[in-house]
């Protein structure tokens, strides 16, 4: 059937529409966001109602690194760097070796139990082995629970920076087996380059972005959004060009912006946000275009299969090793477990093989289309119910927006910033003057639940609290590191008085 772009467009509009709309019932029922958009996907598709058959395996790979490198951009820029500091090592290790031990153990136990050619299920194990914590906070803040502790800032350091890894991965075992790498020992070396210098692209370019941004002195405040799309866009393929990591420049650059004061943050952040949410939109609106449905049913057992391996065996064993020498008790590790929603990445990965032209690229492609599936459906219907039973949640306290808002301006030192006392902090019960305001500081209103309240010194503190900071980039750190301090936990003790 054939389409005129008028209609392309219309329908294009449309079903981004519905997506968004639906977006909403999701949350009522606890479910992922990408459910919703995949099965609208393959309801439009060629074996569903409006038949758009799309199969184009270039554009929608080209589709997919852009707004990946987009989604992994707002992912560093809303990461605040005093909240993931104290689990920066236990992000990296899961980022890193926790992405490898994740990728060999599928693969591995796929080649037996499925009899899948060796390489064939290291290439599955690669595609699948990172995680997205964007569904999975979506559900939280649907169910209204909040992880205790330094859980969250964890699980996003790991999803924000584990994406790098898998790309690596899958792109070498692709080279390997179509003759671009020698053997699986040549991507060792190739790991250590591509890294540095994606990291260091990233830094430096972040860097040179905030001066870029305050020196420019745009005529019209709608074009910042524009220069920070097109910088996004030159930092990838920049350091793709120097053989660097181009996925981990772009998050690393990020990081950096979101962690200073620039023209415009808050407007750039909340426009970032909407890009990012409009790109996972379009990627799981085109893997249901993507997907034939009759193609799924002969290998529908194998991509349970799948599912139940990585999601049991290969996800908990890598958390578990990488984590054997932090203090995270085993309820947090089995959380960090169960929390390892699969979701945009692998989606664009598996086009990758149908690019390159390798054997049995689309029996992969049908299989990952599986598990990502049943990871949403089954880890993403049970999140909430898993931090109950563990009792690692805490309740996610609304607040209204508050009623004033500064953007940076080119000269001002000075910022409005939202700094929250999270659970467990040492801030928690104390009055406002104990938790040491620095000089150059000043709380002007704290949101508490459906409130504000106009602090003077002697305001106790409350977990939840938000507290409305005008100070300048060292006061700031002071305070947040003040606040973000977690208490000692005291050892339980039974009836009789003994420590457990």
């Amino acid at each position: 059937m054939q389409y005129s772009y008028e209609s392309i467009i219309f329908v294009a509009a449309l079903l981004l529409l519905v997506s968004v709309v639906l977006s909403k019932a999701s949350d009522k029922i606890g479910l992922p966001t990408l459910l919703i958009f995949i099965v609208i996907g393959m309801t439009a598709g060629s074996e569903g109602v409006f038949g758009i058959h799309f199969d184009d395996n270039e554009i929608a790979k080209g589709i997919g690194i852009a707004a990946l490198s987009m989604i992994l951009f707002y992912g560093g820029l809303d990461t605040k760097w005093v909240m993931i500091k104290p689990v920066l090592k236990e992000g990296v290790l899961l980022a890193t070796l926790g992405v490898l031990m994740t990728a060999g153990i599928t693969g591995g136990l796929l080649y037996f139990v499925l009899k899948m050619p060796l390489m064939d299920s290291m290439l599955l194990g690669a595609i699948v082995s990172s995680t997205d914590a964007a569904a999975v906070f979506s559900i939280l803040r649907s169910k209204g629970i909040n992880l205790k502790g330094n859980l969250k800032p964890l699980l996003e350091l790991e999803s924000g920076s584990n994406d790098p890894m898998a790309v690596f991965l899958t792109v070498g075992i692709i080279g390997v087996m179509t003759g671009s790498h020698s053997s699986p020992l040549s991507l060792i070396p190739s790991f250590f380059v591509e890294m540095a210098i994606g990291l260091a692209a990233g830094v430096i370019f972040g860097r040179l972005m905030v001066e870029f941004i305050n020196r420019i002195n745009l005529e019209y405040d709608g074009l910042y959004p524009v220069l920070t799309m097109a910088l996004v866009i030159i930092l990838y393929m920049v350091t793709t060009h120097i053989k660097g990591n181009g996925y981990l420049s772009v998050y690393a650059a990020g990081i950096v912006l979101g962690n200073r004061t620039f023209i415009h943050k808050n407007n750039l952040i909340r426009f970032h946000d909407g890009v990012a949410w409009l790109m996972q939109i379009v990627i799981f609106l085109m893997l249901g275009l993507l997907v034939f449905p009759s193609k799924i049913i002969p290998v529908a057992g194998d991509g349970i299969i799948a599912g139940i391996v990585l999601i049991f065996l290969a996800r908990p064993a890598a958390v578990f090793v990488c984590l054997s020498f932090s203090k995270l008790n085993i309820k947090e590790k089995l959380m960090i477990s169960w929390v390892g929603l699969r979701g945009a990445v692998p989606v664009i990965l598996a086009i990758f093989p149908l690019t390159a032209g390798v054997p049995g690229a689309e029996k992969i492609f049908n299989i990952v289309f599986f598990t990502v599936l049943l990871s949403a459906l089954f880890q993403g219907s049970t999140i909430s119910l898993v931090s109950r039973w563990l009792g690692l949640e805490e309740p996610l306290k609304n607040r209204k927006k508050a009623p004033i808002e500064m953007d940076a301006l080119a000269g001002v030192n000075a910022d409005l910033n939202e700094v929250m006392i999270p659970f467990g902090s040492v801030a928690v019960g104390k009055r406002l003057f104990e938790i040491g305001i620095p000089k150059g500081a000043l709380v002007t209103l704290i949101s508490r639940e459906e409130q504000f309240i106009i602090p003077d010194g002697g305001t106790v503190l409350e977990s939840g609290d938000v507290m409305l900071v005008m100070a300048d980039k060292t006061a700031l750190k002071t305070i947040e590191r003040n606040v973000f301090v977690q208490k000692k936990m005291e050892p339980e003790k039974d009836k009789e008085g003994d420590t457990k």
